[in-house]
């Protein structure tokens, strides 16, 4: 059994930020479960561009409000708590968001930890 805090992960290695957003990666590949669990935080005003090319995502909105706009589509959709989304094409997107977003975001396979988003809005799999 796994039990672990989000006070224990803050100021950890699980504790992964870049420009607008914060990851706290409660589980991650090397906890054996097959998906990874995160409880993350985008900034108001965060204008992200990404695209998981090695993983499917699925989150689910707190707190907060913003968009998502598929870039394949241009079809756009409004968040706000109680909504979920999910990235099941490898979907590249834009999120925009308007107030402070909280999020908890399962990915498939499981993030080992170390990945961060990049330019060009991928984010980087250890094994690339």
């Amino acid at each position: 059994m796994i039990v672990r805090s989000l006070s224990e992960v803050v100021g950890s290695e699980r504790d992964v930020a870049g420009e607008g957003w914060r990851s706290r990666r409660l589980l991650l590949r090397d906890d054996g479960m097959g998906f990874s669990l995160h409880d993350t935080v985008v900034e108001a005003g965060a204008d992200l561009e990404m695209e998981y090319r090695h993983h499917l995502e699925a989150c689910y909105i707190v707190e907060g409000a913003a968009e998502i706009e598929d870039l394949a589509t241009g079809q756009s959709h409004q968040l706000a708590p109680g909504a979920v989304y999910a990235l099941n094409q490898h979907d590249r997107h834009i999120l925009r968001v308007s107030s402070t977003l909280r999020l908890v975001c399962v990915f498939n396979p499981a993030l080992a930890g170390t990945e961060r988003h990049i330019a060009g809005g991928y984010e980087h799999s250890p094994t690339e």
